[in-house]
């Protein structure tokens, strides 16, 4: 057995996204693990139910026991997982991000606060203004008609409860699929439908002779009572989760329709008691202006969606539903945080300017979306994504993504119970070559080690598994692993612009290996009479031997892609997950712009290309250090993209 003190570093805690995607992950190894937070309360970390029960904060101390067979493998992903502060939010969630063109808060001109005696105060959910008609969404309360059942009927509502749970599975993986800016959001809800201490709960009670909608209704409720009763406003947002999830289940175990949220045709402003995320992905939401809610905080999903497709949101309004069925237009004033309900012509006429500024400020980066950059002295820059899944190809593509800067691939690899196949890898690498071609696609291949364990890769104990067994030295043993990815990605060639980048590099004799590996699949290919296509290969530099060695490095390859967050980690000898010396990791410290220096200058003597594929690629301030460097591509979230295109054209 081994228990553990950890601090955990995931922000905002372990709320329903950094849960779901724990325990799914936990659920991989054959240990029991429990997590207790600081007031005592233990629970098992393979519920992600139980885990956000547990309220557990950001920067809040814990304790962890694990017991079984793989306790040590299972101790180090637990670890790593917990200090990380991006765990399970790959979505941009932050209200200050940049989505559809709009400027940061801090940036937009501060507007007089005109009317808000005549406001109703409510919680900015998104920032920006709207004003419209209103579509009221406001489900007819769901009650069961019976509430106890016959023993014998016991077995066959079991069988209508578990349809019915499979049915609202399929929903969501439908939603999920179609809603690719929010699909890890909608999967996390799925977790929670399908979590032992939501479906366990329901099950005892029709055990218990109770009818299946009943007893869903009833545990949904209490379940969402506990959240709203937890001093954390973030775990507090969290009862919506439920309260939609049990919704759902609930209507179809009733045989009840639920309002069509599709069916909304006009330009509106959606109005809603209760919302969930699920339903809110089903919105046609280029006919959604802005979004009001009596329900809901700042931290819920429907806010994070709201601010994701750049919609002004208020949330938590203190109105009934019969002061909502009573509103014919309103103004939504997300920068306040206020609504105004049949608002009088001068105040509508105050907003129209307000709004038309916005879109204003809108529109002078939308411009930049086909703009290839250049500075005033005519270098071009190309502006890529830096991308994890398929499903964040749309909102890449929208923000004028020139291609593709960095494909993680390890996604790929973590989400199944087994390694995917070559045949799947193909799959995915060519359905991503295809939507951006002939734009060009850097893949880097598996990036992985110890502190990520992925089904079918036993990886050792290590003392520290960030100067261990991952990457390509991993890939390099594991010839079962990185063969397949090695053919998918020349077969996946034929369909794109295909850029291959090898991770994790410190000595020149692994690009020859790489090389003579690629050889040998592109003959094996050849010989089955499989198609292959041409590709450049690059390859990371991230750790300071490949920056010491970066003349011979560049013989070997087409290009270099510059890692900054894990180049600075090791330049500097700083965790960056420690917060102690988190003063220490800073891309823009002398040491490694040095570093990034000569690695240009190397690439440049050797005439290949390089680019910035870490964080600080969106760091305005160092923008005109990497261009002057001689940095030709920088690669970024999708959010960042169309301000780093107009930063360019500012350069001289």
């Amino acid at each position: 057995m081994i228990l553990l003190d950890a601090q955990v570093r995931v922000k905002e805690g372990l709320h329903t996204r950094p849960a779901a995607q724990l325990a799914k992950m936990l659920k991989k190894f054959d240990s029991a693990i429990d997590i207790k937070n600081h007031a005592g309360k233990s629970a098992n970390a393979k519920s992600s139910v139980k885990l956000m029960l547990l309220g557990v904060k950001e920067m809040e101390q814990i304790q962890i026991a694990l017991d079984g067979p793989d306790e040590s493998e299972a101790s180090e992903f637990i670890m790593e997982s917990l200090s990380d502060p991006n765990f399970g939010l790959d979505i941009a969630d932050d209200a200050g991000t940049i989505v559809q063109g709009a400027m940061p808060l801090e940036q937009a001109e501060k507007k007089p606060v005109l009317f808000a005696h005549h406001g109703i105060k409510g919680i900015s959910g998104s920032k920006g203004c709207a004003a419209g008609a209103v579509y009221i969404y406001i489900p007819q309360k769901l009650t069961a008609d019976r509430q106890v059942i016959e023993a014998e009927d016991v077995p066959n509502e079991l069988n209508r409860f578990r349809k019915s749970l499979g049915e609202l599975e399929k929903r969501f993986v439908v939603s999920a699929s179609s809603d690719n800016q929010n699909a890890q959001i909608i999967q996390a809800l799925m977790d929670v439908a399908q979590d032992e201490e939501f479906v366990g709960a329901i099950i005892r009670g029709i055990e218990d002779k109770g009818d299946a909608a009943a007893v869903t209704l009833r545990v949904g409720a209490v379940l969402a009572a506990t959240f709203e009763a937890m001093p954390d406003e973030y775990m507090r947002a969290r009862a919506e989760d439920i309260r939609g999830v049990t919704r759902q289940l609930a209507s179809i175990l009733l045989g009840q329709k639920l309002p069509d949220l599709t069916a909304i045709e006009d330009d509106c402003i959606l109005v809603a008691n209760d919302l969930s995320a699920w339903e809110f992905s089903k919105v046609p939401i280029d006919k959604v202006m802005g979004l009001v809610c009596i329900g809901g905080s700042a931290t819920s999903h429907v806010a994070i969606m709201a601010r994701t497709y750049g919609r002004p949101a208020v949330l938590g309004v203190p109105l009934t539903e019969a002061d909502l069925q009573k509103a014919k237009t309103i103004i939504v004033d997300g920068d306040e945080g206020h609504i105004i309900i049949n608002p009088e012509e001068n105040e509508l006429a105050h907003y129209q300017r307000v709004i038309e500024a916005e879109n204003e400020r809108k529109h002078g980066l939308a411009k930049y979306k086909e703009l290839i950059p250049a500075t005033r002295s005519g270098k071009r820059i190309e502006v890529a994504a830096n991308l994890g899944s398929l499903a964040e190809i749309k909102l890449a593509k929208e923000a004028g993504a020139m291609g593709v800067g960095l494909f993680r691939t390890e996604l790929l690899f973590m989400q199944g119970k087994q390694l995917p196949d070559e045949n799947e890898q193909f799959e995915t690498y060519k359905e991503l070559l295809t939507a951006f071609s002939p734009l060009p696609v850097i893949i880097r291949t598996l990036d992985i080690g110890g502190d990520k364990p992925v089904a079918g890769i036993e990886f050792p104990k290590e003392e520290n598994p960030f100067l261990g067994w991952r990457g390509v030295r991993m890939c390099l043993d594991r010839l079962d692993v990185f063969k397949p990815q090695l053919r998918a990605l020349l077969r996946a060639a034929a369909f794109g612009n295909l850029k291959i980048m090898v991770p994790m590099i410190s000595d020149v004799e692994e690009v020859r290996k790489v090389k003579v590996l690629l050889n040998i699949c592109r003959e094996e290919l050849r010989s089955e009479q499989i198609a292959v296509g041409d590709f450049e290969l690059g390859i990371m530099i991230e750790t300071p031997a490949a920056v010491l060695q970066a003349d011979a490095m560049a013989e070997e390859v087409s290009f270099f892609s510059i890692g900054t967050n894990d180049l600075t980690q090791y330049v500097m000898a700083v965790d960056r997950a420690n917060a102690q010396i988190s003063g220490l990791y800073r891309t823009s410290h002398p040491a490694v712009l040095k570093a990034v220096e000569l690695t240009c200058e190397a690439a440049q003597k050797a005439g290949i290309w390089v680019g910035i594929c870490g964080e600080s690629a969106a760091d305005q301030q160092l923008t005109e250090a990497f261009v002057n460097f001689g940095v030709s591509e920088l690669s970024m979230s999708p959010a960042s993209i169309l301000a780093m295109k107009k930063k360019i054209t500012e350069l001289n």
